[in-house]
């Protein structure tokens, strides 16, 4: 069964590399973009890494993101000509539709759940859930493939090299942590916190959480650094139920996530999506809840789990 689940990952992960193909071939012969050749390698290196990642070389893969690293650090990605929206098309398509334009949502959503409860899990539950989402979207607005094809390479170049940050982001947390890192955070903490004090230790543990994923921007690449170097010594260590305190410990990293540029999902994506002038606009409208959620976290951890 796990082979076959990772054959199943291996294809949706060749299928966005075909995609980020496509999107490489149309920036090539984008005469209008003035840096068409860095945007069309750097969508055609994700895409062979995406697709060809399990065959590759490590170090094959590792070259191919250093370019892509200098490509984006030279400024040589940008979105080029992408399919224009028809106001008037679109004003007509959203009374014909309706609120039945979030029923693949719903769909994509229901979907993920109820496969990450089958042997398939939960990765494999994302990539289900979204081809038949899909299906479902192209039923409802009887959408043409070339629609189909238009509005991803909008996404993809709408989005550009932010896409590429939470895959990133989470193999440095791994780096981070074979590195030691959690062992100098719990050295440094050690000097700070009385031995024995729960109600510090749960401060730190959910602040740590806090910070470490606003500098990872990613809950998941800090849970395991934090966990280590703060969870285990000054919360677990004391007393605290390992189940309660490192669930709550992952969802006070969220909290972090809605504080930071790096949290590419969460608030570089709506930003580029929407068109916003405000590159933080998304992080402000949420600074006022992160901030009550931290405090609840700490409140929780420390109640809930001595």
């Amino acid at each position: 069964m796990t082979e076959t689940i990772d054959n199943i990952l291996e294809l949706f992960y060749i299928l966005i590399g075909i995609l980020c193909a496509l999107t490489s071939i149309r920036s090539f012969r984008d005469s209008t973009n003035s840096a068409r050749i860095g945007t069309g390698l750097f969508w055609l290196l994700l895409g062979i890494i995406f697709a060809f990642g399990n065959f590759l070389p490590y170090a094959a893969s590792g070259i191919m993101l250093v370019i892509i690293g200098f490509l984006t650090l030279f400024k040589q990605v940008k979105i080029g000509n992408i399919a224009k929206l028809n106001d008037e098309q679109g004003e007509k398509a959203a009374k014909r539709i309706g609120s039945w334009i979030f029923f693949p949502s719903i769909v994509l959503a229901l979907t993920a759940v109820g496969v990450s409860y089958t042997v398939l899990g939960g990765q494999v539950g994302i990539g289900v859930a979204s081809i038949v989402a899909l299906i479902v979207a192209v039923l409802i607005t009887s959408a043409k493939p070339k629609t189909i094809l238009d509005d991803t390479d909008r996404m993809f170049q709408s989005v550009g090299t932010t896409g590429i940050l939470p895959q990133l982001l989470a193999a440095l947390g791994v780096i981070f942590n074979l590195a030691g890192v959690g062992e100098v955070i719990s050295d440094a903490i050690a000097n700070i916190i009385p031995v024995g004090n729960q109600f510090l230790g749960v401060v730190a543990y959910c602040l740590g959480m806090v910070l470490f994923t606003m500098a990872m921007g990613n809950a998941f690449a800090a849970f395991t650094v934090i966990t280590a170097g703060i969870g285990i010594p000054f919360v677990i260590a004391q007393g605290g139920d390992p189940v309660v305190a490192g669930s709550l410990a992952m969802t006070a990293g969220f909290c972090g996530t809605l504080l930071t540029p790096m949290g590419a999902n969460f608030n570089a994506l709506p930003v580029a999506l929407l068109e916003m002038k405000d590159t933080n606009g998304v992080i402000k409208a949420q600074v006022p809840m992160a901030l009550i959620m931290i405090v609840v976290h700490i409140v929780l951890m420390y109640v809930l789990a001595f």
